[in-house]
């Protein structure tokens, strides 16, 4: 910044004769005065930077118009609206044609006929009779091609349906790859709009003149989305079907982040344990439990002892349930493989078996279960919307889903994770209070650990939760590719509680697994014979906490995979969506697919799920068959030691 002054000049800022000369500004200081000058620069820096972060964060809440959403669903539903009532009076329209002309027939058809049976019965018909009755045949059959020809006709109206989209005031466009990306247009003329259609008497067949033009065409281009995604390495011509998935991903629904499973699912717990005890005979042992506050249970009628043949229906025998078979759900259950990691210590069939079973020990023993993947076939029943998605046993999509349920790294500070803590906290003795017994967190109930009043951040052995979260990410991936995955739906390691929010050290756990998967794909992607893309499902829930320092999942991974540009093989799409619905609608185009769910501590499926807590795990309890096919007290399989596998 400075430098000694040769010639004797005066203090810019008092008499004394200065000895230091400012770079930066020319001007001249004593000691005093220059460490002055320094303090305000640095002043300056700081608060440069604070109007960098403040306008971040402007920036952040500016690109979540919800008056203009709210405005959008407005027009959504009422284009809905009016297309469901022009439709109804089209129907009725043809319904009434459709009559009208039968009965014209069917009244002609019938005179004819009493007069053919009545000569025939008194025997009193000649050559000219017969000729007459043929021409009245050609005739009727004529009028039958002409009566129930009709055609669609397109019509403006007040109920016409307009295409939106949304203009920038500014001449400054967005970048394509921006995570926020603008709704567009989906037609540009009015070809495309949604335009009233009546039905009427024609020589042509009953088609409307242009029937692309009934449905607005999402003609959207690959850096176009519904909702903020990004996508990395879809553009290249070998992977053409990859590029229109994602385009077709895209496009869905937004995913509705204040529904009925946005926090506790009491209802949706009921659901289950109803349809579980009517179906299947399911009862809560009292006094019994798996696990400290996981209650046991058991059923009396297992899939196995029932009829393959058996249909069964979720939640209830109602129109829209989602329909399976007894034979498919035995099917499901013997899909259930155990991938473990053989470089671990103490990791063998004996032990998996008993950790399967929720016996693993504190510490150590629960620190094993981070190397273990456990994959199944996993049809999915509701979305994170709590709607029950439709299936007959003719739908072959969820039997191309498996779910991949892993221990992930937990940070929430439970007793029997302890391992997390002492092994990748390094100033753990200053972020909780000490059990001096032990020298281990002190516990504020059963299960969790107490924090210090005003105790550090946490600070993390930032090398081995890499090294630890690359083997995961590694592990994970290759039981997949094993298991025929083409399409792998990540959540990311470390989400709320487990990623450590409570001791500030989450925002660092999400970078680590961020860098941890990409490492993977960009090393070891070329070598998967199976695995074509991965989609990460992560959805933006904090958006009301403005207080937060900690970036969301989305944006971490988002700028892990933007700077220095990802160069993997496998194409990667970064999703504000619901896991459930990406899942879904991948395995409705074909694709063979997989979900993650992250985060049961013990190796015991859903865990907590009657607590009715807002975990994944709970929620994946409830909205899916997992209990049945990965749940040790309900699949056989699960126990059995021919099933596990070390990679």
């Amino acid at each position: 910044m400075s430098t000694v002054s040769t010639t004797p000049k005066r203090c810019t800022q008092c008499v004394v004769n200065s000895l230091l000369t400012c770079n930066g500004c020319n001007q001249t200081f004593c000691i005093k005065h220059q460490t002055e000058h320094r303090q305000n620069i640095d002043q300056r820096i700081d608060f440069i930077n604070e109007q960098n972060e403040m306008l971040r964060q402007e920036v952040n809440r500016r690109s979540r118009d919800k008056l203009l959403v709210e405005k959008i669903n407005e027009w959504e539903q009422q284009s809905i609206k009016n297309i469901q009532s022009t439709a109804t009076e089209a129907r009725t329209e043809l319904i009434r044609l459709l009559k009208e002309s039968k009965d014209q027939l069917m009244n002609v058809m019938h005179k004819l006929s009493t007069e053919i049976n009545s000569n025939r019965i008194k025997a009193q018909y000649i050559e000219d009779n017969l000729t007459q009755w043929e021409k009245q045949i050609v005739a009727l059959k004529n009028d039958m091609e002409s009566s129930f020809k009709f055609e669609l006709v397109q019509e403006d109206g007040p109920r016409t349906v307009r295409s939106i989209k949304i203009k920038s005031t500014e001449k400054t466009r967005t970048s394509q790859n921006n995570p926020m990306a603008q709704i567009e247009n989906r037609s540009a003329n009015n070809s495309n709009q949604v335009v009233p259609i009546h039905v009427s008497p024609s020589n042509g067949v009953i088609a409307s003149n242009k029937p692309e033009s009934l449905i607005p065409a999402n003609k959207n281009s690959s850096g176009s989305s519904l909702y903020p995604c990004l996508t990395f390495g879809s553009n290249q011509s070998s992977v053409q079907d990859i590029q229109n998935l994602f385009e077709h991903l895209m496009l869905l629904e937004p995913m509705n982040k204040h529904g009925p499973m946005s926090g506790k699912c009491g209802p949706q717990t009921h659901q289950m344990e109803q349809f579980l005890s009517k179906t299947f005979g399911f009862k809560n042992q009292p006094g019994e439990y798996i696990v400290q506050g996981v209650k046991s249970f058991k059923l009396h009628n297992r899939p196995d002892t029932l009829d393959p043949n058996t249909v069964i229906r979720f939640p209830t025998d109602i129109a829209n349930a989602f329909s399976m078979s007894v034979k498919e759900i035995m099917n499901w259950q013997r899909s259930y493989k155990v991938y473990s990691g053989n470089f671990i210590q103490g990791l063998d069939k004996e032990f998996l078996q008993r950790a399967l079973e929720g016996h693993s020990k504190d510490g150590r023993e629960a620190f094993r279960m981070k190397f273990v993947v456990r994959i199944s076939t996993c049809p999915i029943l509701m979305e994170f919307d709590a709607k029950v998605i439709s299936r007959n046993l003719e739908e072959d999509w969820p039997n191309r889903i498996k779910l991949v349920s892993v221990t992930g790294i937990d940070f929430a500070g439970r007793k029997h994770d302890v391992a997390d803590i002492l092994y990748y906290v390094t100033n753990w003795k200053n972020v909780f209070e000490i059990d001096p017994t032990k020298d281990e967190p002190a516990l504020l109930n059963a299960r969790d650990f107490r924090l210090k009043k005003a105790g550090e951040k946490g600070e993390l052995r930032e090398s081995r939760i890499l090294e630890d979260l690359t083997h995961m990410a590694r592990l994970r991936l290759q039981a997949c590719d094993e298991e025929g995955v083409e399409i792998v739906v990540e959540t990311g390691i470390g989400l709320g509680v487990f990623a450590g929010e409570h001791i500030g050290v989450d925002e660092k756990v999400r970078t680590t697994s961020a860098i941890a998967i990409r490492a993977v794909l960009e090393q070891h992607g070329s070598t998967y014979k199976n695995i074509r893309a991965v989609v990460f499902a992560l959805p933006i829930i904090d958006t009301e906490k403005t207080n937060r320092r900690a970036r969301d999942s989305f944006s971490v991974f988002a700028e892990n995979f933007q700077e220095p540009p990802y160069n993997g093989p496998i194409p990667v799409l970064i999703a504000d969506q619901d896991m459930h619905r990406l899942t879904v609608a991948i395995a409705r185009r074909g694709f063979k697919v997989s979900e993650l769910n992250p985060a049961d501590s013990h190796g015991v499926f859903g865990e907590y799920w009657q607590n009715q807590g807002p975990a994944v795990e709970e929620k994946l309890a409830l909205t899916t068959v997992g209990l049945l096919v990965q749940h040790h007290l309900i699949n056989p399989h699960v126990l059995d030691t021919n099933n596990y596998y070390f990679i």
